[in-house]
C-alpha cells in the first residue's frame, strides 16, 4: 500500500474531484449518470466527482493506492465503488479548483473504493473537527466493472444515492460519435451559411448568375458600377457577348488614342475578324515593354475609377483589354473587357461608355 495523500482538504459545496487532463463540463448530473451510488461520481471518461456530507469546511482525507482489492474496515459508514482510468496527470482537486494535490497515478484501469464517516453529523456552531467526518480513496489495479453501493448509513448518502439514480445513462461510445459528426456537420453548415450571407452582402443582397460569381473581381466590380448592365451581359448569347468584347476592347483603345499606334491597329482589326493577335502580342511581356518605350504612343494621365490614384496612364489602363478579349469564355471575356474599358474611361466617365454600350447593343437596355 502507498498512500498518497494524507491531510485535511478544504470542500466546498460538499464537492471534491479527481480530474486528469479531461474537461468535466461543469454537469454535476452526468458525472452520476447511469450509476446506482451518488457519491463517487465516475459516469465521465478521465474523472471522479466526490461528495462530502459537510458543506463548507475541512474534512479528514486519505488517499491510498493499493496492488490489489484491500479489506474494507468496520468503521467505515458509508462506502461505494466504481471504476476509473486516469487520462493524462490526475489530481485531487477542490471544488472551484482552489487548490489540487497530485496524485501520480498511472494511466491503467483501476477500482475505486470511497469510504466516509461522519456525513450526517451536525456541526452547526461548533469548531470543525476533521475525525468528526473523514474519507478514505482506495485505488487499486482492476478491469471495467459497474458502481455499486457497498455499505449505506447516513441519510446524506441516501439522498445522493437517488440523486444518481434519477441522472440519465451516459451516452455509448457510437452516440457520442454520432454527436460528435453532428456537431462538426452543424458547423459546417453555420460556416457555410456565414460565408453565403457574407457573399449576398457583397453583391448587394442578390446574388447573380453563378458564373459572375465565380470571377470575382471583375464582376463585382462591374456589378458595382451598374449591376444592371452586368446582368444583362450575362444573359446575352455568346456571340453577343463576342461582339460586345470587341467593340469595347476597340472604345477603350480609341479612348487611350491607341488605335493609331501602327503596331496596336493592326491588333485592333485582328480583333474585329476573329483572328489570332499578330506580333508582338503573341508575347505577353514584349507588348508592354513597347507601350512604355514607343515615342508614338500617347501619354496621358487619369484618375481610376476609385478615385485613389489621380495620375495613372490611361493608356496602361487600356492595353489590357487586347488580351482579355481573346478569352475561351464569351462571358469573362465581355466582363473584363467591359470593366477593363469603363476604368479606361477615367474616375466618373464609366457611365458614358455604358450609354454608349446600351446604344450600340439595344439588348443590353
Amino acid at each position: 500500500m502507498r498512500v498518497l495523500l494524507q491531510d485535511a482538504v478544504w470542500v466546498h459545496y460538499g464537492q471534491l474531484s479527481v480530474e486528469s487532463d479531461v474537461e468535466i463540463g461543469g454537469d454535476m448530473g452526468a458525472c452520476f449518470g447511469g450509476q446506482r451510488n451518488g457519491l463517487l461520481g465516475a459516469a465521465v471518461p478521465g474523472t471522479l466527482f466526490l461528495m462530502t456530507g459537510l458543506h463548507t469546511g475541512e474534512v479528514g482525507f486519505t488517499v491510498e493506492l493499493h496492488d490489489s482489492e484491500p479489506s474494507l474496515g468496520a468503521e467505515w459508514e458509508d462506502v461505494v465503488e466504481a471504476s476509473f482510468r486516469p487520462i493524462g496527470e490526475a489530481s485531487l482537486v477542490g471544488w472551484a479548483g482552489e487548490w489540487s494535490e497530485e496524485l501520480g497515478l498511472a494511466e491503467t484501469d483501476y477500482r475505486v473504493r470511497y469510504c466516509g464517516v461522519g456525513m450526517d453529523r451536525d456541526n452547526a456552531g461548533e469548531p470543525e473537527d476533521v475525525e468528526q467526518e473523514r474519507y478514505l480513496l482506495q485505488f487499486w489495479p482492476a478491469p471495467p466493472a459497474p458502481d455499486a453501493v457497498v455499505r449505506q448509513t447516513s441519510a446524506q448518502a441516501g439522498y445522493w444515492h437517488a440523486f444518481a439514480r434519477r441522472q440519465p445513462p451516459p451516452p455509448t461510445p457510437e452516440e457520442r460519435e454520432r454527436a460528435r459528426l453532428a456537431a462538426e456537420e452543424e458547423r459546417r453548415r453555420a460556416d457555410e451559411r456565414a460565408r453565403h450571407e457574407a457573399l449576398v452582402r457583397e453583391w448587394g443582397g442578390v446574388l447573380p448568375d453563378p458564373r459572375l460569381v465565380a470571377m470575382r473581381r471583375p464582376a463585382l466590380n462591374l456589378a458595382r458600377m451598374d449591376r444592371p448592365l452586368l446582368d444583362a451581359l450575362a444573359d446575352a448569347p455568346e456571340q453577343v457577348q463576342r461582339g460586345i468584347a470587341r467593340w469595347a476592347a476597340r472604345r477603350a483603345c480609341v479612348e487611350a488614342g491607341l488605335d493609331g499606334v501602327a503596331w496596336i491597329a493592326p491588333a485592333l482589326d485582328a480583333v474585329d475578324r476573329g483572328e489570332p493577335l499578330p506580333p508582338p502580342f503573341e508575347d505577353d511581356r514584349e507588348p508592354w515593354d513597347r507601350l512604355l518605350s514607343d515615342p508614338t504612343v500617347p501619354q496621358t494621365l487619369i484618375t481610376t475609377p476609385d478615385g485613389r490614384i489621380d495620375n495613372f496612364l490611361q493608356q496602361a489602363m487600356a492595353l489590357p483589354v487586347l488580351f482579355a478579349v481573346t478569352g475561351e469564355d464569351p462571358l469573362r471575356a465581355a466582363v473584363e473587357v467591359v470593366h477593363t474599358a469603363a476604368a479606361t474611361m477615367g474616375y466618373g466617365r464609366h457611365g458614358v461608355l455604358f450609354a454608349e454600350l446600351r446604344q450600340a447593343f439595344p439588348g443590353l437596355r
